[in-house]
């Protein structure tokens, strides 16, 4: 699971096309994506790896670092 954080709904939105063109291009077109319209919390399911892309007001409300207590975290 990958959590990470954009500025805005347009930063979020915009990480999200990215990942999912970068997924498409490497043979994984058939990844499951939730919440892009909105963009506040975007979920996309590749499989093996489930992505959430967050503002960072929705990031904190959820907390879902708090689920995977001890789990070290890195700085991109």
């Amino acid at each position: 699971m990958v959590i990470a954080s954009g500025r805005s709904n347009r930063h979020v939105g915009a990480l999200a096309d990215h990942l999912l063109q970068a997924l498409k291009e490497s043979g994984h077109a058939h990844a499951k994506v939730e919440g892009l319209q909105a963009a506040d919390w975007v979920l996309i399911d590749a499989g093996d790896v489930v992505v959430h892309l967050f503002r960072p007001e929705v990031r904190s409300f959820y907390d879902l670092e708090k689920m995977w207590g001890g789990a070290p975290e890195t700085a991109a």
